[in-house]
C-alpha cells in the first residue's frame, strides 16, 4: 500500500492545473435581511426541503472554519502567486459564508427551528477531525466536500428551479453561497495537487465522506423533522425524494460527475459551469448591498 500511494502521489504532483488562468475567487460581503414575517418553511412551502437546507446550514459555521485551517496549512508552501490568490479569496469567501450562516442558522434558531445542538455536533467532528486526521487527510477532506458542494450549487441550486421555489428575502442567499462554491472549487483541489498530496489519501478520503455526509444530513433532517412535528409528513417526504432523486432527480443527475472525481485526470474545472454562474451573478448579485 505504501508503494502504490507513493507512486500516486509523484503521479498527482506532475498533473497541471486545469483552473482558468486568471480564475480568482471575488470576496464579497453582503448582508442579509431575514424578515420576521418569511414563512417558516421558506422553500416551496414544504416542511422537509426547508429542513434539509436548514440542516446543511448549520454545518457552514463550523465546516468552513475547517476547510479555511486545512488550506491555510499549507499556505507557506505554495510559490504560484495566482495560487497565492486564490487562496486569499478562498479564504475570504469562506469566512463571509461562515458569518451569513451563523446569522441565518440564528434567524431560524428564533423561528423554532433548533439548529444550536446540529452545529455544535458537527464542529465536535471537526475538533475530532483536527485532533486524529494527519494535515494532508484534513485537506484531503476539504477537496472531497468541495466536491460535492460545488456539484451541489452547480446543479442543484443553480442549474434548477429550487431557487425560484424559495421566498425571495432568503433566496439571495443560496444564490450568492452557490455562485462562490462554484468560484473557488478547485482552490483547495490545486492546494493539494502543489503540495504532492497522495492520491491514495484524496480518494480513500472521498470514500469517507460520501458516507458521512449524506448521513449526518440524513440523520440531521430527521431529527429536524420530528422536532418540528413534521415526521410522519408523507407528502413533504415524498416531494423531497421525488425532488432529489426522481423528476428532476437533481442529485441522481450529480451521480456522473460525482464518479469523476475517482479518475486519475480529475480535476474540477474540467467541468466548466462558467457560463451558468456567470447567467447567475447578473440575476442574483445586481441585488445584492
Amino acid at each position: 500500500m505504501n508503494a502504490i500511494a507513493t507512486i500516486a502521489r509523484a503521479a498527482g504532483s506532475r498533473l497541471k492545473s486545469a483552473t482558468p488562468v486568471g480564475m480568482i475567487p471575488q470576496i464579497r460581503r453582503p448582508e442579509f435581511d431575514f424578515s420576521s414575517d418569511m414563512p417558516k418553511y421558506w422553500w416551496d412551502n414544504n416542511p422537509a426541503k426547508t429542513l434539509l437546507l436548514a440542516a446543511l446550514s448549520s454545518g457552514f459555521p463550523p465546516g468552513e472554519r475547517f476547510f479555511i485551517d486545512s488550506v491555510r496549512h499549507y499556505q507557506d508552501r505554495i510559490t504560484d502567486p495566482e495560487l497565492q490568490q486564490a487562496i486569499r479569496g478562498f479564504i475570504g469567501q469562506e469566512a463571509h459564508h461562515s458569518k451569513e450562516h451563523k446569522a441565518l442558522n440564528g434567524y431560524l434558531q428564533e423561528q423554532g427551528i433548533n439548529l444550536q445542538r446540529l452545529e455544535r455536533e458537527i464542529q465536535d467532528f471537526m475538533d475530532w477531525m483536527r485532533e486524529k486526521f494527519t494535515p494532508e487527510r484534513q485537506l484531503a477532506h476539504t477537496v472531497a466536500v468541495e466536491h460535492f458542494t460545488a456539484l451541489m450549487a452547480e446543479e442543484f441550486l443553480l442549474k434548477y428551479d429550487a431557487l425560484d421555489e424559495m421566498d425571495p428575502r432568503i433566496a439571495p442567499i443560496w444564490a450568492w453561497h452557490a455562485i462562490e462554491e462554484s468560484e473557488h472549487k478547485a482552490v483547495a483541489f490545486d492546494v493539494y495537487k502543489s503540495i504532492g498530496g497522495s492520491e491514495w489519501v484524496r480518494l480513500s478520503e472521498m470514500l469517507v465522506v460520501s458516507v458521512v455526509f449524506p448521513v449526518f444530513t440524513s440523520i440531521h433532517l430527521t431529527q429536524l423533522m420530528r422536532e418540528d412535528g413534521q415526521l410522519y409528513n408523507l407528502k413533504a417526504w415524498s416531494s423531497l425524494l421525488n425532488y432529489l432523486w426522481g423528476k428532476p432527480g437533481v442529485f441522481r443527475k450529480l451521480l456522473p460527475s460525482y464518479f469523476k472525481y475517482y479518475s486519475p485526470s480529475f480535476h474540477p474545472w474540467n467541468h466548466d459551469a462558467r457560463g451558468l454562474v456567470e447567467k447567475a451573478k447578473r440575476r442574483w448579485l445586481s441585488k445584492l448591498n
